[in-house]
């Protein structure tokens, strides 16, 4: 029998094929079980993304030519003009023959070998009553720039929750002195079989699977103002990166970091920023913003939503600010409103969303 007739009636089939990312542009290889968005980011290659599950957006791309099969929906992200044009989710999709698609490449885009390891839970710190402070140690050394993030997955003999992975930011920029190891904050979700598992069963010394590093949020080069804005455990980020500038002498940079928590004991932190204001040699300014503080607490701060602080803290030099922002959707979207009403320029808001495990998207959960 034929090999292809064979293909065709018994599903088996060629195990790679080539990826073209743009004409004239790269090849590379992809594996027919792994997505298109995997085999470009495996070669170094800086294509568009933030999720990796279809959440996002980020990943869309043309296809030219070629087939895949898509793995989720993707109507509910693109717009028909774009279905029109035969766009497709890049990390929902696997390649079923050789792939050519059209993709703007990121400018400015960090890329480091994708690691696949073990790591050993080091320490387990409560930070808040919902978020916990992880260090860990992996077994081969990790590379990656201060706002990407890593995959962690549950071990095999953790029960129910055995499989189960999730994505969360480094909450310390790298250290080439102790490249094995890992720190993040990470907050419960309820019903969230990671963080079940972890804030109930998880012991030092346990090992769990780390893949990394992902994602594009990093701190731009530039002499502007900087405005941080966090909420939850998207302090992780918003603290490597700030440790990350520091040592790549951004220091002198005027900057605003606006921490926002829903009462004074969901804060936590404090000790780190401190030590950032230490080091910093430009303007500081930190705010925490408190939302649901009791009316008769001692609190002095700011109370209510960020957004309505933003214009009060940043006056008329709004506009000038780069902004950086990890937390929840809501929140980041909110202030992307006021900073682009405000004249702020689409290319100085970044941002990395934080979803839990029961939206389709990013880290966390």
């Amino acid at each position: 029998m034929p090999p292809s007739l064979f293909s065709r009636l018994f599903g088996s089939g060629p195990s790679e094929f080539k990826l073209q990312i743009n004409t004239p542009g790269q090849t590379v290889t992809a594996q027919a079980k792994e997505s298109l968005l995997v085999a470009a980011l495996n070669e170094g290659i800086a294509f568009p993304y933030n999720c990796r599950v279809g959440g996002c957006g980020e990943c869309k791309c043309r296809l030219v030519s070629g087939k895949v099969k898509e793995l989720t929906d993707k109507s509910y992200l693109l717009s028909a003009e774009e279905l029109k044009l035969n766009y497709i989710l890049a990390c929902q999709s696997l390649p079923k023959s050789d792939v050519v698609v059209e993709v703007t490449l990121r400018e400015g885009a960090v890329s480091h070998p994708i690691v696949e390891t073990s790591a050993r839970i080091a320490a387990l710190t409560p930070l808040t009553h919902d978020i916990l402070h992880v260090q860990m140690q992996a077994e081969q050394p990790l590379t990656y720039t201060a706002g990407q993030y890593a995959e962690l997955v549950v071990p095999d003999e953790a029960g129910a929750a055995a499989g189960k992975g999730r994505s969360y930011s480094f909450a310390t920029a790298h250290n080439a002195a102790q490249p094995n190891a890992v720190d993040f904050f990470i907050r419960k979700v309820p019903g969230g079989a990671f963080t079940e598992w972890l804030f109930a069963k998880a012991a030092v010394g346990q090992w769990l699977k780390l893949r990394g590093p992902y994602g594009d949020f990093c701190l731009r080069p530039s002499a502007n103002p900087i405005v941080c804005i966090a909420g939850g455990s998207g302090l992780a980020p918003i603290k490597a990166l700030l440790e990350q500038a520091i040592r790549d002498k951004q220091a002198n940079r005027p900057l605003v970091i606006l921490f926002g928590a829903r009462t004074e004991q969901d804060l936590y932190g404090l000790d780190a920023i401190d030590q950032i204001r230490r080091n910093w040699t430009g303007r500081f300014v930190f705010e925490p913003i408190l939302s649901n503080e009791a009316e008769g607490s001692p609190w002095k701060g700011r109370r209510g939503m960020i957004t309505d602080h933003l214009k009060t803290i940043l006056g008329e030099r709004l506009p000038d600010y780069h902004a950086y922002m990890c937390g929840p959707p809501p929140m980041i979207d909110a202030c992307v409103e006021v900073f682009t009403q405000g004249g702020m320029p689409s290319k100085q808001i970044f941002f990395d969303k934080f979803l839990d495990s029961g939206h389709t998207a990013h880290p966390a959960g």
